[in-house]
């Protein structure tokens, strides 16, 4: 796969930087690509056994574990975000969001409504800081 050239990924970068940040994860590493919609649709395929793009997936790799990570050695590696613009229902930087907090073991389709509650204080709190 390769970057979408016609995206600017740098404000969903400081997005997640500042998401990071602020759930206490000042040591983190995570990989983010923003992609076709047909690529999108693959990556659905293979990995959820959907057919068809989706707007936002993440693959997670220390997850949970990131929050209690000793400070010596390599940061934790919290795992992968990848956006489709053309599946976007939301700001990109919301998804950007809502794929961290899936790395980091959040799930809105398990929970009562937790995870996306935290998602709208973490882009209220972010859009206010920006002003």
């Amino acid at each position: 796969m390769r970057s979408r050239p016609d995206v600017d990924p740098a404000p969903l970068v400081d997005r997640l930087a500042w998401a990071c940040e602020r759930l206490g994860l000042g040591r983190a590493t995570l990989g983010l690509m923003v992609v076709t919609r047909d690529e999108m649709a693959a990556l659905n395929g293979e990995h959820r056994g959907k057919p068809g793009p989706t707007d936002v997936l993440s693959f997670p790799v220390d997850g949970p574990e990131a929050a209690g990570w000793p400070e010596e050695g390599p940061p934790p590696e919290l795992g992968d975000v990848v956006i489709c613009p053309e599946e976007a229902r939301e700001p990109l930087p919301t998804l950007a969001v809502h794929g961290l907090l899936h790395l980091l073991g959040h799930d809105h389709e398990a929970d009562d409504g937790e995870m996306l509650e935290l998602q709208e204080r973490l882009v209220a709190e972010a859009e206010a800081a920006s002003r």
